[in-house]
């Protein structure tokens, strides 16, 4: 599957329910859509927030494929390459604090990394490809 969306929030929001909706990914367990769809939602809004940041006409190109026991992703844009030319560690925020204390945001990469695994970047004439693989999890609970 192939999809190509414009760097805006909207977009990321329409292509997201278009990739659960997919029949290419039907038969999917739940678990496996869901966890898809949060690691998709984080990487995508990092793209358009960061990577497009100030550049709206930004591109963003999602390939997934799927075999019998993984499904496969690329995202590819044109964007800012990523701090230092690589991921960001993903560490767990302490949240060992008063609730007013507790941080807004910082949990995507935490998120992305326990979610997928074989998560990847690479730049490469002045594109950026994040890639990572995610497990079907065969006996996931049924679907709500």
């Amino acid at each position: 599957m192939r999809l190509v969306l414009p760097a805006k929030m909207a977009a990321v929001r329409r292509g997201l329910q278009t990739i659960k909706h997919s029949e290419r990914l039907s038969g999917l367990p739940f678990v496996t859509l869901s966890n898809l769809e949060i690691v998709l939602a984080e990487a995508l809004n990092n793209i358009v927030k960061h990577a497009y940041a100030g550049h709206p006409d930004g591109i963003i190109e999602i390939h997934l494929s799927r075999s019998e026991h993984d499904l496969h992703c690329a995202i590819c844009d044109t964007g800012q390459q990523m701090p230092n030319g690589a991921l960001p560690s993903g560490l767990q925020s302490d949240l060992n604090c008063a609730v007013a204390d507790l941080p807004e945001g910082g949990f995507g990469w935490f998120l992305i990394r326990k979610l997928a695994h074989e998560v990847g970047y690479t730049r490469e004439n002045g594109q950026n490809r994040l890639s990572f693989s995610m497990e079907v999890r065969t006996n996931s609970p049924p679907e709500p």
